[in-house]
């Protein structure tokens, strides 16, 4: 029988990174800041060993605050502790230019090398030198260490997608009993999908550190409902999805309790824009979409070294930079797409266990993967990404 790893609770074997913060894995990244260079990152990272990239259709013809937030969502990537270096690849005359990028990623410290296809002379040559780079920094991630790290030192992203009428009984409160301990452990969580939390915005407004906070819920739970009301639509039309419904949810407001549940009990200390790093401990809620795939970038681009999704109907989403833990709502769907989920709570429907030893066994698995062992979505290469437009491409 295979020995597994001693992990002490509360501890992980983690990468410090020059600004001092602790990456759970070692990645280089390739980071295209155009669509148009997005198949040259690919074709790098699949020359070279330990190098991981994305596909996108961002970079260009954006601006104002849609703008930024591209712009702080790679930079977020970049920065992000997981990664050990990055190789920021341009086109050379897009809106987000690659120079900009890497000059925010390197104030972290860690490596940043620039290479763009125009100065390069075209696709084949920026391919050699990019691979070029990217080799030198994967055989310099390669020779770092890991040293033990304590559970504050990790920001835990947390999303259910795909939810069903089991979520917020099992999966859901389980992960806030996680989130509560990773919370008490110094820690920081992350509560994210806004659209999922409208009906339930007064529950975590009560737990609002400070008026100001408390305020804050709610301006942003009316300017997501005003986004769609400017559209001329009900939010509601497209949520609950036609797959929340055949799982047994009748109301977004339904689901948003349940979805509410990931919060676990803590207190709020603070509401963040999407991609940004938080500034405090604690439970911090990201203001992101409902979108699985949107709301997981945000989160990563803010600095989740781990992610734990929750799924009633079942789903393969990963994220290239961080391993995402996907939990089953209910046994049925775990057995069935037990190739794409982690762990399953659906023993707390069937009354085997309790929300908080579900809880215990989600923090130990975190413990697990933090220090090296592969979710299912990263075995499965499922790097997904997506970011969160605000305005529209001109």
């Amino acid at each position: 029988m295979t020995k597994l790893v001693q992990i002490e609770e509360g501890k992980f074997l983690g990468y410090r990174r020059p600004d001092g913060k602790v990456g759970v894995r070692n990645h280089v990244l390739i980071l295209p800041t155009i669509t148009c260079a997005t198949q040259t990152a690919k074709q790098i990272t699949e020359l070279v060993h330990g190098t991981v990239s994305f596909i996108h259709q961002h970079g260009c013809a954006q601006v104002g605050i849609d703008y930024e937030q591209t712009f702080r969502t790679y930079v977020g990537m970049g920065k992000n502790p997981n990664v050990y270096g990055v190789v920021v690849l341009g086109l050379g005359c897009e809106t987000h230019q690659a120079k900009s990028v890497a000059a925010e990623i390197a104030k972290s410290g860690k490596p940043v090398i620039t290479v763009s296809i125009q100065d390069y002379g075209g696709t084949l040559t920026s391919i050699a030198e990019g691979a070029k780079a990217a080799t030198k920094l994967v055989q310099e991630a390669s020779a770092q260490m890991k040293e033990w790290c304590d559970f504050s030192e990790l920001i835990i992203g947390t999303e259910c997608g795909g939810s069903d009428a089991c979520s917020g009984l099992s999966a859901n409160p389980a992960v806030g009993a996680v989130s509560d301990m990773i919370v008490e452990n110094g820690g920081t969580s992350i509560l994210a999908e806004t659209t999922e939390l409208i009906g339930a915005e007064h529950l975590l407004a009560n737990r609002a550190k400070n008026d100001k906070v408390s305020k804050r819920v709610y301006e942003v739970i009316t300017a997501m409902e005003n986004r769609s009301i400017h559209m001329g639509v009900d939010i509601r039309t497209g949520n609950p999805s036609p797959g929340n419904i055949e799982g047994g949810l009748s109301s977004l407001e339904e689901k948003s309790l349940g979805a509410a549940n990931k919060a676990g009990k803590s207190p709020l200390n603070e509401i963040i824009d999407y991609a940004e790093e938080p500034n405090e401990k604690g439970l911090v809620w990201m203001d992101t979409p409902g979108h699985d795939i949107e709301q997981l970038t945000g989160m990563v681009a803010g600095g989740a070294q781990v992610v734990l999704f929750t799924s009633g109907r079942g789903t393969p989403t990963g994220s290239p930079i961080a391993p995402v833990i996907k939990i089953s709502t209910n046994t049925g769907m775990f057995d069935r797409m037990s190739e794409n989920m982690d762990l399953n709570a659906g023993t707390i429907i069937e009354g085997k266990e309790t929300v908080e030893e579900v809880g215990k066994r989600i923090f130990d698995e975190i413990g697990l993967v933090s220090s090296g062992k592969l979710t299912k979505a990263e075995i499965l290469k499922q790097h997904d990404f997506g970011i969160w437009r605000i305005g529209p491409t001109f």
